[in-house]
């Protein structure tokens, strides 16, 4: 390991035990910053509670919530995040956190699905407050997060019940939780910001956690960024907090014990769409009734029966599923760049699987239409592509997401690669709608014109754009593929050939595709001299 390397041995141990290394590091280094953000700054300002990991004087992981009304948290300088609010009484880690302790924060918006991880360590302010010294800090993907919104309430007097086993209650909580967050760290020797606590996000559906016994229980891994921050600090050190939170009462169960990974054994079968199981055995349980002064609740968990109206054939991999409301009525905006939260009812599964689509439509057409790529191992894509037939039924949630086109009158540049074509479909498509003076270029990448989604559309619509302009390459191009009819190059899309097809770099670049694609554009693209803040990001990854 490289004192430049974002991960640290037990991450990276992991990354080349599942093929991932090569193509995660390069986009971490550009993703994981010493420093906040000017938008995660903004970010932490506005949450109404943070979680938090840490350890006790024992040395014992515990996750919990700090809460405190929006601008607790505050950031004077990039460098560092000022925490205005502690552990509650009571809590396994009150009065734990002092100068000098290593802290792993998650700043969650479940309303929105935002998420962001920083860790460092505390010191005192000038003002003599706590603050965070931060070591690392970087955005988080958005799957697996259930969307509630929060209030605030009287927090309960109820003291602090400590547990060694689970009782029928404590079972009750754990296994009917659809969320729970983690604490996981790991310091080896010398200095790395690699090192410290890290607290994460883990969401299912209901029931996704099962209790083995007095003291054991069980979850699933699930495809994510390919980190692998929690599952790496577990190689290095098996001790480890849970959180779970009674989202409606506003009750909080801490856990601490120790964890193993279960990489392939038969049990991993049983949890559907499960890379792994981590099994954790526990040593002590804090359960804090009613303590919290927010609760949350389901509104922004109402779904809407969605029917599909029509299935087209995009490419050899990709279909679109078009769909109207059921009830015959109106369905909500969205703006080009979100995405579509989905239920799906699929035979052999106990809960319905969620899912989150880039919407691959114009806003403001009737009905939605998103573009799913079917993956191998995809519970859901495979559903889509070999089951869901017109007239079929699905569930969904209202668009959301952040990843939007910007007002102004900067020329905007779409690079995509494979699937991450869905979002900039939907941008292209509305700066055309909309007759947006702003010149454009779209710039995409696939395997060969077998694999080319959405081609005929984007062509047809670049010729009707007057400002805008089109590139396509393909990496393998196959026999029947036309040199400056299907694709105008071979090889990768890369920002050497950005700069030959951009004639103006003073814009705001989108970027869509798998991580070493966008790793390799933004490293590029700032080494032209694009500023970071004009370079917005989406990423994917096979989640099916």
């Amino acid at each position: 390991m490289t004192s430049e390397s974002p991960f640290h041995e037990g991450e990276q141990q992991v990354q080349r035990l599942l093929g991932v290394r090569e193509e995660i590091e390069p986009w971490a280094r550009k993703v994981v910053h010493p420093f906040l953000p000017e938008q995660h700054r903004e970010f932490y300002a506005g949450l109404p509670f943070l979680v938090a990991a840490a350890r006790d004087r024992e040395g014992r992981p515990w996750a919990t919530l700090l809460t405190g009304p929006p601008g607790f948290a505050h950031s004077p300088e990039a460098g560092r995040l000022g925490i205005g609010a502690g552990p509650i009484a009571g809590d396994a880690l009150e009065g734990q956190l002092e100068a000098g302790s290593e802290l792993g924060l998650l700043g969650i918006e479940l309303a929105t699905r935002r998420r962001n991880r920083v860790n460092g360590r505390l010191q005192r302010s000038p003002s003599g407050d706590l603050e965070l010294s931060v070591d690392q800090a970087f955005g988080n993907c958005p799957q697996y997060i259930h969307e509630r919104e929060w209030h605030r309430v009287d927090p309960a007097a109820e003291p602090a019940r400590r547990h060694t086993t689970f009782s029928a209650g404590l079972r009750a909580s754990i296994e009917g939780a659809d969320t729970f967050f983690i604490a996981t760290g790991h310091r080896g020797e010398g200095e790395a910001a690699s090192f410290g606590m890290d607290a994460s996000h883990r969401g299912g559906p209901a029931g996704f956690v099962k209790i083995e016994g007095d003291r054991r229980l069980v979850f699933p891994d699930y495809a994510g960024n390919n980190h692998f921050n929690t599952i790496g600090n577990l190689v290095m050190d098996p001790r480890v907090g849970l959180l779970f939170v009674d989202f409606e009462r506003g009750s909080m169960l801490q856990l601490t014990g120790r964890a193993v990974i279960d990489w392939n054994s038969p049990a991993v079968a049983q949890h559907p769409g499960a890379r792994r199981l981590v099994v954790f055995d526990l040593e002590e349980a804090v359960e804090l009734p009613g303590a919290l002064p927010l609760c949350w609740d389901d509104r922004a968990l109402a779904t809407r029966p969605l029917r599909l109206a029509k299935k087209v054939r995009e490419s050899d991999d990709v279909r679109s599923f078009h769909f109207e409301a059921a009830d015959g009525g109106r369905l909500e905006d969205f703006e080009a760049g979100q995405h579509l939260p989905i239920e799906l009812e699929i035979p052999g599964e106990t809960a319905p699987v969620r899912r989150t689509y880039s919407l691959s439509g114009r806003p403001g057409e009737a009905g939605y239409r998103l573009s799913v790529k079917r993956e191998p191992r995809g519970v859901a894509s495979r559903y889509l592509h070999d089951h869901l037939e017109e007239g079929d039924v699905v569930n969904a949630r209202v668009p959301a997401g952040a990843f939007v086109l910007p007002h102004g009158d900067r020329p905007v540049v779409l690079l995509s690669a494979g699937i991450g074509v869905t979002p900039m479909l939907s941008m292209l498509a509305s700066l055309v709608a909309a007759k947006d003076p702003r010149p454009v270029w779209f710039l995409h990448g696939a395997r060969d014109g077998a694999h080319h989604a959405h081609a005929v559309e984007i062509r047809d619509l670049v010729g009707r754009g007057h400002q805008a302009q089109l590139h396509v390459s393909y990496t393998r191009p196959a026999s029947a593929d036309v040199l400056g009819q299907d694709y105008n190059a071979a090889g990768r899309l890369d920002a050497a050939r950005v700069a030959e097809e951009v004639q103006n770099l003073d814009a705001d670049f989108f970027l869509c595709g798998p991580p070493a694609f966008m790793a390799q554009l933004q490293e590029g693209l700032e080494s032209l001299g694009v500023p970071s803040e004009r370079i917005h990001a989406e990423s994917f990854g096979p989640v099916g």
